[in-house]
């Protein structure tokens, strides 16, 4: 009957057991290593990140009569007393509970008195912002200028509810939210002292469902210990939280990115038969592909999960423009559960219209030309396709026109090796606003039109190098340099031909006899801006 919850029995004692708050124990432990300790601190920040703890800490060190390395002992009298509740020089007040002006005048009052035991008084007020407005008036004039023996540490979880007035007289250190990470490795060491057998699996599960406090997954582990008589598994831990495994939702990802429907579908049928929560399923959807967008934009964003493997693959297997399109149609596709005939149903439509507003890539066909091209462009060495750079744009042309038609090249133009080497969004985008100035076995030069530097990006030019060496099979160097470009790029090309049978189409309305005699005779115009070319 005497058995302490894990949240209370591994509560940190020092400094150095604090976890995932180094930005806040390194600054308090240099202060009190150059001994500018302040008069007020303010510890802001969610449940369960350890304001509270850290604040007892800071005053068992404040007090602490053999401090090391500016860590508290444990061992003095102050600290026994401190841990064991006794140290009367602790004053520990829930301003939940004590709201009223009288209760912090009555507790003020005693502030002028030397303290007993300790080398300070310490005054600690939990969930400071739950004080009365005349309760702040109270506590305002002993903040500001308190005796040299006392010190207030304040902690709260609503900082924006507290006065100014009282937030300029504090030393504010705001507590971050724990990475799920930091809470996973915290438990696995916790269950390793305790002798408890536990599979990573459930422990990632639990750290996830923790949403960034350390107090509430030592509760949720806790509940999984009882509730896995002694043993926390995976099957238990998602049985208990009411969700559906990792793995499921790592499934269906990898089938949405194969295009596969059926599998899909499986996969829904095999979590429904666990009767798990599809909105439940559906919000892990959107977290992993949140990390999928941030390990393709950021790798290093993701080097601190416990599953970034996973993610790895699975950014390698979407396009950022496919995570973008699938993250809102998820997000959008969670108030569609509610009121859909049943959550499955809903859950499937989702899935369904991701599949269906998935862009398929378009197979383009090579522009043939009167020679048969090669069979294989990347077996045979090409040789290299040097442009002169010279004053007349006619000579350029005329040189670039002679080496396009080379075989070397298997008679593919520029424009053509683009389209050959299938090229996606922002790199084909790259590639067609630049210039071939050389290209061969070892090497490709390409010109970037300084209007379109924006486009060059270190990822961009390693996928575009990557293409090209497919495409000669060889292991080419890229170079991209950006200068104005004497020759049209592929995107002016294709402008102009946009525009020319634009302006085709115009011509060939304006001269048709039929819309002629409709002008004539009716008084009949043509909108502007509805002629589009076929």
């Amino acid at each position: 009957m005497n058995y302490q919850v894990l949240a209370r029995k591994w509560r940190p004692a020092n400094f150095t057991e604090v976890v995932g708050q180094d930005h806040v124990v390194k600054s308090l432990m240099n202060a009190l290593q150059h001994d500018r300790l302040h008069h007020a601190y303010l510890f802001t920040g969610t449940r369960g990140v350890g304001k509270t703890t850290i604040a007892r800490i800071l005053a068992k060190a404040m007090n602490c009569e053999k401090l090391q390395d500016f860590n508290p002992c444990g061992q003095c009298p102050v600290c026994v007393a401190l841990d064991e509740g006794r140290f009367m020089d602790l004053i520990e007040v829930d301003a939940a509970s004590r709201t009223k002006v009288e209760d912090t005048r009555d507790l003020l009052d005693n502030a002028q008195y030397a303290p007993n035991q300790g080398r300070y008084k310490v005054y600690l007020i939990d969930e400071v912002h739950m004080l009365s407005g005349h309760s702040f008036n109270a506590l305002l004039k002993t903040l500001e200028e308190p005796p040299p023996h006392v010190k207030f540490l304040l902690a709260t979880t609503d900082p924006q509810k507290i006065p100014v007035t009282v937030l300029s007289r504090c030393l504010q250190f705001n507590l971050k939210r724990l990475l799920p990470a930091q809470i996973f490795v915290q438990m696995q060491d916790i269950l390793k002292q305790e002798q408890i057998a536990s599979e990573p699996l459930a422990l990632q599960l639990i750290a996830r469902a923790a949403d960034g406090s350390m107090r509430d997954g030592l509760s949720l582990l806790d509940q999984a210990i009882v509730f896995g008589s002694g043993q926390v598994t995976s099957s238990d831990v998602t049985a208990m939280l009411g969700t559906v495994a990792q793995r499921p939702v790592e499934d269906i990802l990898t089938a949405l990115a194969d295009a596969d429907a059926t599998a899909i579908l499986n996969t829904i049928d095999e979590v429904a038969n666990i009767q798990a929560d599809f909105s439940s399923v559906l919000q892990q959807i959107l977290h992993i592909l949140h990390r999928i967008a941030l390990a393709q934009q950021i790798p290093a964003a993701i080097e601190h999960e416990f599953d970034k493997d996973m993610i790895t693959t699975l950014a390698q297997r979407f396009t950022p423009e496919d995570v973008q399109l699938f993250y809102q149609i998820a997000l959008h596709g969670q108030k569609d559960l509610d009121i859909a005939p049943d959550s499955r149903m809903g859950f499937e439509m989702v899935m369904l219209r991701m599949l269906a507003f998935k862009p398929v890539t378009t197979k383009v066909t090579p522009i043939r030309s009167k020679q048969p091209p090669l069979q294989n462009p990347t077996a045979t060495p090409q040789p290299p396709i040097q442009i002169e750079q010279t004053n007349s744009p006619m000579r350029v042309a005329e040189n670039i026109t002679a080496n396009y038609s080379n075989e070397a090249l298997g008679n593919h133009s520029w424009t053509d090796m683009i389209e050959i080497m299938k090229l996606e969004s922002l790199t084909k985008q790259l590639a067609n606003n630049c210039v071939l100035k050389l290209i061969d076995n070892e090497v490709c030069q390409l010109l970037l039109d300084a209007s379109h530097q924006q486009l060059h990006t270190p990822t961009r030019e390693k996928k575009l190098q990557q293409a090209l060496q497919n495409y000669r099979g060889t292991p080419l160097k890229l170079t991209i340099k950006i200068e104005q470009a004497q020759l049209e790029t592929p995107a002016v090309q294709f402008a102009k031909d946009q525009e020319n049978r634009q302006q085709a189409a115009v011509d060939a309305i304006n001269s048709d006899t039929n819309i002629q005699a409709l002008k004539e005779h009716f008084d009949a115009r043509v909108m502007p801006g509805t002629i589009e070319p076929v």
